[in-house]
């Protein structure tokens, strides 16, 4: 017998839009009423979709659980039951609180279970030994608080379970807008989730629960994308499509001069982190400049990098110096003005440290470039010295050609708030920084987020093994490479991200993800610019 050739009912290949559960919840009304079908029809198809999911990732399960909550999300569970009933799988499901409560849509997949013959039973203590698969259908998308405590317990009795487990739509406990988990949320092995991606699936907490994601559109997305508004943009590999062919006639001058400006005293493998990146990214030249007792081991490391000692010198004081100004006023020497004049790029702050030399460095270089609208791309320490310079928390309209990649403390920092408060909503953290600091944020962790305040696009790719030291200084260099050779701001942040994402994944691929070193990723970032032109051939 020929393989059967049907599409199947969802897909691996994510969609490149995101959305808030709001928007998907209203869309999915339109879009039903568009295709002239019913939302029982949606449930049906849903619950459908992950029973075929089911299926194909178990093909050998003779027993399933199926936890059940009140609303439509259980109403999905319901039907991936009633499917297993007739593909003769033994069902135990599980319903919390009173299922005679159900209305609507719910309450017609219930009654089809108990037609099949399927029973309903409330949450016993312990899971069956005997269960393959676990469904997850408790919550779904609506919540937005933690989980009440009937709910709680039975999350953590299934965490604490072997099964594998399919959530439906969203693991129960992650809020579906932003992905922070309040208390707890079921850790699924897979999710499956229906008509458009929700934008809490793909960041921050939920990068820990969702699994290996998977998406359906019902047969009714392309409804559903014309009338209803993205949150965000989802990155994948053929973005790196975009990247430019380099010209024949190319020369190290035509493809930009990166000025590094960072490494003090102990902290010279940043400043070679960013540097190296940013050759290893396509950039012509590269001069760093550093605190004197860094030069030497910079240049050991980097020989093709330019590195200069970053002397500050101290102004004299004069009558009239301190008639203007209390305090005299520190300048850079003649030989690093001379660098930062020479450079069509700046990565600063990389290993720059807290210390007047490094306040002097920061703001002497943030003013030039500044003044000059130099794209440049901020980063650690630089990050700090932006934050102590923002006294009225709005943008002052200077950082516009500035690319700023803060990691969640970082962020905090620059907005006066704790680190949880920008967790708890990583998209509204990542637009009050444009707001008050202009350019381009990318706000780092999981699912990185990069916005200019009107687009936000997630980084979906990158993996656990990149949370080790030096990690964002190879992102900085990434991203300066790219401005260096002419990308804008937005695109070099966004294709850097991406570069930088993926070349951690092809080292965790090759090698494993624990024990990956931020330099790991100096040749990967080499073999992803240069593979991305083989995806369009």
């Amino acid at each position: 017998m020929p393989k059967s050739t049907a599409k199947p009912k969802y897909i691996r290949a994510l969609p490149n839009k995101v959305y808030s559960a709001e928007s998907v919840k209203f869309g999915e009304k339109q879009a039903a009423s568009h295709a002239g079908i019913e939302l029982y029809t949606l449930m049906q198809r849903a619950g459908g979709a992950a029973f075929e999911l089911l299926k194909d990732r178990y093909p050998r399960l003779t027993h399933i659980l199926v936890c059940c909550g009140k609303g439509n999300n259980g109403g999905d569970g319901y039907i991936v039951a009633a499917n297993a009933l007739q593909e003769n799988i033994s069902v135990t499901l599980w319903h919390v609180g009173d299922p005679n409560s159900l209305t609507g849509d719910a309450q017609r997949a219930k009654l089809m279970f108990l037609q099949l013959g399927g029973d309903i039973h409330a949450p016993g203590n312990q899971i069956p030994d005997d269960v393959d698969v676990i469904i997850d259908a408790l919550l779904g998308t609506g919540l937005t608080g933690p989980p009440r405590p009937y709910y709680s317990h039975l999350i953590d009795r299934i965490n604490q379970s072997s099964a594998p487990v399919i959530a439906i739509d969203i693991p129960s406990g992650v809020n579906a807008n932003t992905g922070y988990v309040d208390h707890n949320a079921i850790e699924a092995t897979h999710t499956i989730t229906f008509i458009g991606i929700k934008s809490g699936l793909v960041t921050g907490s939920a990068r820990q629960y969702v699994g290996e994601l998977f998406f359906s559109g019902l047969q009714v997305n392309h409804y559903f994308d014309n009338v209803t508004q993205a949150a965000g943009q989802l990155t994948s590999r053929q973005w790196l499509s975009y990247l430019r062919s380099r010209r024949k006639d190319a020369h190290k001058g035509s493809n930009g001069k990166v000025v590094v400006i960072g490494g003090d005293n102990g902290m010279s493998g940043a400043a070679f982190l960013a540097s190296a990146s940013a050759l290893r990214t396509g950039a012509g030249l590269v001069a760093t400049v550093s605190h004197a007792d860094s030069v030497n081991a910079i240049r050991s490391l980097l020989p093709e990098a330019m590195v200069i000692e970053a002397t500050v010198i101290e102004a004299m004081a004069t009558e009239a110096t301190l008639i203007e100004s209390i305090a005299t006023k520190a300048t850079l020497s003649d030989a690093v003005t001379e660098r930062l004049s020479w450079a069509s790029v700046a990565c600063i702050g990389v290993g720059l440290g807290r210390n007047d030399w490094s306040k002097t460095l920061f703001e002497q270089a943030e003013s030039f470039f500044s003044d000059r609208h130099i794209p440049r791309v901020l980063d650690a320490d630089a990050l700090y010295w932006l934050s102590s310079q923002n006294h009225h928390g709005k943008f002052d309209g200077v950082g516009s050609s500035r690319i700023l990649t803060p990691h969640p403390g970082e962020a905090a920092t620059l907005l006066g708030v704790s680190t949880d408060t920008i967790e708890k909503d990583r998209y509204k953290a990542s637009r009050q920084l444009v707001e008050r600091y202009g350019g381009v944020v990318v706000l780092k962790g999981a699912g990185t987020l990069i916005t200019n305040g009107e687009i936000t696009v997630i980084c979906h790719a990158g993996n656990p093994g990149m949370a080790t030291g030096g990690m964002g200084d190879v992102l900085s260099g990434t991203i300066a490479g790219l401005l260096a050779q002419g990308y804008a701001t937005f695109d070099a942040a966004v294709l850097g991200t991406l570069i930088h994402s993926l070349a951690g994944d092809d080292s965790a691929n090759e090698c494993g993800s624990i024990g990956m070193m931020a330099s790991d990723l100096l040749p990967y970032l080499r073999k992803t610019v240069n593979t991305a032109h083989s995806l369009t051939s």
